[in-house]
């Protein structure tokens, strides 16, 4: 006969116990993940010091207005799009020809117009034309099946790169455009590391905003019913194409404003910042972060920005291999995420 305490054992309920460990240990990633991130982020400061610390913030808070922005359309709307970068690079070109104050009057320069506007008069114009080209590729192509739109916004971001590359006359081709200034408001010129990554982290929180009343609205409500089943959400009368396009512009809108805060922080422009790498590595980060999640979104660009920034500083790891390193490890990261959490750092669905 077993002793008392042993017969006094629940054992049905010690047989669940592993399988509620690991139910409480994956409500608690999120938490892990932010305390984690966070004492990352503060070691990486102290260690690299303020200044280059201020400089990953700005590179923190353009990458987090793509992913955001990205989110937008495959998380909550469920349209995987691999053709953000064209509409960042967009707004991005569109910020360098009218705030550029390059003349290229030298023998055997190519030139192109530039008007020298106010970044603050540029900027909007750099959403509107971004959302603009995201329309025309929207209303040509919305009719297609959702999984058709990988391959739509595979097409739109090689020929983005080819009209940024080959358009000489507009972009300056290979040789970029340059002189791009910093922002200026009311005399006080956003030229220090410090002013412009408070100003670039101003515009994140509008775009967190924005994005958080668009889906906790009826329309963010729609979005999710198309990704959940877009045939039952016509039977209630409601043109998911019409939601799917509104989605894409409104997406596209916020990368071009991206584009155009990143052309007056690094005041130089050229193609190879618009490869399709940097749409690949921007999907990935909304993965990370999770689907469906704006905070996800922040966590997995903050991830992602530590990660490629620190990876320089290894003192094993020669400085021609860092690219190819930060994509293998990325790489992995994803594979792991896919094996034992899915639905990302801290998202709400399984892709």
């Amino acid at each position: 006969m077993p002793p008392a305490f042993l017969a006094a054992i629940d054992h049905k309920r010690l047989g669940q116990l592993p399988r509620q460990m690991w139910n409480s240990s994956q409500g608690n990633v999120e938490v892990w993940a932010n305390v984690v991130i966070i004492a990352w982020a503060a070691a990486f400061m102290l260690w690299q010091g303020e200044g280059f610390a201020i400089s990953v913030g700005t590179i923190f808070a353009i990458w987090a207005i793509l992913a955001v922005s990205l989110n937008l359309v495959v998380g909550f709307t469920g349209l995987l799009s691999i053709g953000h970068v064209g509409f960042f690079g967009t707004g991005a070109y569109v910020m360098a020809v009218l705030s550029s104050t390059a003349t290229y009057d030298q023998p055997h320069s190519v030139g192109i117009p530039t008007f020298g506007l106010p970044f603050f008069a540029a900027l909007p114009v750099s959403a509107l034309l971004a959302g603009l080209v995201a329309l025309m590729v929207g209303i040509a192509f919305n009719r297609f099946r959702d999984d058709i739109y990988v391959l739509v916004s595979f097409g739109f971001t090689i020929i983005a790169f080819n009209v940024f590359l080959n358009w000489s006359s507009l972009t300056r081709g290979p040789f970029g455009i340059h002189e791009i200034p910093r922002p200026e408001i009311g005399g006080m010129v956003f030229d220090g590391e410090l002013e412009f990554l408070l100003l670039a982290l101003a515009f994140l929180a509008l775009i967190v905003l924005v994005s958080w009343l668009l889906v906790s609205s009826s329309f963010g409500r729609v979005l999710t019913a198309i990704r959940e089943d877009e045939r039952a959400i016509e039977v209630f009368g409601y043109r998911a194409t019409h939601y799917k396009l509104a989605v894409w512009v409104i997406s596209a809108m916020m990368a071009g404003l991206a584009g155009g805060l990143f052309a007056s922080w690094t005041s130089f422009i050229d193609p190879n910042s618009f490869i399709l790498l940097e749409s690949v590595l921007l999907v990935c980060i909304v993965i990370l972060g999770g689907l469906a999640s704006i905070r996800g979104s922040l966590l997995g660009a903050m991830a992602f920005v530590l990660l490629a920034e620190g990876m320089r500083f290894l003192p094993f790891l020669p400085n021609e291999y860092v690219g190819q390193a930060r994509q293998v490890v990325l790489g992995l990261l994803l594979v792991l995420l896919m094996l034992f959490r899915p639905q990302g750092l801290a998202g709400r669905y399984k892709l």
